[in-house]
């Protein structure tokens, strides 16, 4: 049977590529999402992938890019549906927010066919991803510096919260941040219709990096050779899982000097970070409240007082 998303239809054994359109712009044109059907030659289950959507979250697109011309149709059971680039608008000016009604996209699911930008955005999205069997939001910690992991965001009492664990260890980035997110991200309203969904957090960085985006590859492959889509074992490592996060801020402005590695298990008391004048001189020293692992930090070095420097993830085991 073909399948259909936006205008791309591809039967059994085949892919095809095109776009679904989501509204139009202040001149008139019309407004549409790069789409993609990977429609495998046997039956099977369905998964759906999508990327940007923060506008400057650059890592899950360049995953896709290498992963779609990898994926043969001939040797897939299932199908696979893509959205290349979801928050369309604030990917063309490299923005986080979409520059129309400045709103963060993944606040915005389900989303409203009727309502602003974000949400008509969301509601088409989300219609393709309710077809799935699995969901895989692909992004990055913006532009700050971040460990790779995989998040699980529908909460430890939600009926799917094991299928969602199952999931981000078989994506397997090493690192799992399982805490129940806020409203409107769509690794919360997918479960809610029984879909098994992860947003993975491939790093941080400025456009993309090839280490985090590697990650991604890797992960979206041994997720279709878990669940049956390609054949082949896939790795189910020890993830290395945290429930919440202390995050710091600079009780001085200045230049921060970081004395903790991203990935580094911390204790009390440990030094994070300085703070220094613009000639070096010590003015500030920040240590941790308690046990977890360097998780996340700033990228640029200046910071004003009060400003967010780094974050410790907290509630640390494994699985």
């Amino acid at each position: 049977m073909s399948l259909t998303l936006g205008d791309a239809s591809a039967a059994p054994g085949e892919t095809a590529t095109g776009r679904l359109r989501v509204g139009e712009r202040r001149d008139g044109s019309p407004v549409s999402l790069p789409v993609c059907v990977v429609n495998g030659a046997d039956d099977g289950e369905t998964l759906y992938l999508q990327a940007v959507s923060d506008g400057d979250e650059l890592n899950g697109l360049g995953v896709l890019t290498r992963v779609v011309p990898r994926l043969d149709p001939a040797e897939l059971s299932g199908a696979v549906l893509i959205v290349g680039i979801v928050n369309v608008h604030a990917f063309q000016i490299a923005e986080h927010r979409n520059p129309i009604d400045d709103t963060k996209m993944n606040r915005a699911y389900p989303g409203d066919e009727a309502g602003t930008s974000s949400e008509r955005i969301a509601a088409a999205t989300f219609d393709a991803a309710s077809r799935a069997d699995y969901v895989l939001d692909l992004h990055q910690g913006s532009t700050s510096r971040m460990l790779n992991e995989a998040r699980v965001r529908c909460g430890r009492h939600h009926r799917m919260h094991g299928d969602c664990l199952e999931l981000a260890k078989a994506f397997g980035t090493g690192h799992v941040l399982d805490q129940k997110g806020p409203d409107g991200q769509l690794a919360r309203a997918a479960p809610d219709e029984g879909i098994p969904t992860i947003d993975p957090e491939l790093g941080g960085c400025v456009g993309w990096d090839e280490e985090s985006i590697q990650y991604g590859v890797e992960g979206v492959f041994n997720v279709l050779r878990h669940y049956g889509f390609l054949d082949g074992e896939a790795s189910m490592a020890e993830q290395t899982r945290a429930a919440g996060f202390d995050q710091y801020r600079t009780p001085a402005g200045g230049l921060v000097r970081f004395r903790a590695e991203l990935g580094e298990a911390i204790h009390p008391g440990d030094t994070l970070f300085e703070i220094t004048d613009p000639f070096g001189q010590l003015t500030s020293r920040v240590t941790a409240d308690s046990e977890g692992i360097f998780w996340r930090s700033r990228r640029l070095p200046q910071v004003a007082t009060g400003e967010y420097v780094c974050s410790v993830a907290t509630g640390v085991d494994a699985y």
